[in-house]
């Protein structure tokens, strides 16, 4: 049975489908919703005038300015297998003792999974998710930052976030991004987040950034930090547009996870 959606509902599975694969054909997304070309055009144009597709030849691409991430949940069906295998990849720089931070998204929510029930840690989050799974861990001392809270991410965002990370001794980070590259290093649409993850960066002993590679060679409106203003990347050679920019780095290390092997393997640059 064909999916019926509102033009809402289908500018919505549109901009997911772009999300996920990174360029869409007017043709295949005429065949998936089962729509004429026409209404497809229709939509693609107010999608565009929302500044978060741009057209290229019969079909469309994400904006390289990051106008709005998707909701916390659609994010979190998108590279899932990626995403579990760069959370396997982080657990192995977590030592048993330490204070973690774990920024909010769903790859970081892998480092969460990944962790062990009899793992010893201190784990400072913003995300209500991780926060929520970490809940039934014995062994886990977990603090959650509060402040304003940003329903569309499960997270919470702004100043007062902020000022409770500013009283806290990290040792390791991990941040999560919706947008990075060459030019604007870590990026987001938010100001809150970026506050937040400045606040992190600023006072953490060691923070890597992690992240799949589909969010690479996007930007948003603020800056957090410039790539080698964090001390590692964990990443995937998915994209060949950005293992070869990352390669050509001095700094900082560089890891990338490729799950096209039987195993997951691990290469690292430093």
């Amino acid at each position: 049975m064909a999916m019926v959606l509102s033009a809402n509902e289908r500018r919505d599975y549109i901009y997911r489908y772009v999300h996920e694969n990174r360029v869409a054909q007017y043709d295949a997304l005429a065949a998936l919703i089962n729509v004429s070309h026409m209404t497809i055009r229709r939509d693609v144009r107010i999608l565009e005038q929302e500044g978060k597709v741009q057209r290229v030849n019969g079909g469309i691409k994400l904006c390289e300015l990051l106008h709005q991430e998707l909701p916390y949940q659609d994010k979190s069906y998108l590279n899932h297998k990626l995403k579990k295998e760069l959370g396997r990849c982080a657990l192995q720089r977590i030592a048993e003792g330490t204070i973690i931070y774990l920024d909010a998204g769903t790859t970081t929510f892998e480092i969460a999974r990944a962790i062990p029930a009899n793992f010893h840690l201190t784990v400072v989050t913003n995300d209500f998710s991780i926060t929520q799974l970490l809940m039934s861990n014995p062994a886990i001392d977990l603090f959650h930052v509060g402040g304003r809270v940003d329903k569309r991410n499960y997270s919470c965002v702004g100043l007062s976030a902020a000022n409770f990370i500013k009283a806290l001794n990290i040792d390791l980070a991990f941040i999560s991004a919706s947008s990075w590259d060459m030019t604007h290093g870590i990026s987001t649409p938010y100001e809150g987040k970026a506050v937040v993850k400045q606040t992190v960066i600023s006072l953490a002993n060691k923070n890597i950034l992690i992240s799949d590679s589909s969010k690479y060679g996007k930007y948003g409106f603020y800056t957090v930090c410039p790539l080698n203003g964090v001390d590692e990347i964990i990443t995937d050679s998915v994209s060949g547009e950005c293992r070869q920019s990352l390669m050509a780095l001095n700094a900082p290390k560089i890891t990338f996870v490729d799950i096209f092997r039987e195993e997951s393997h691990y290469e690292k640059r430093k």
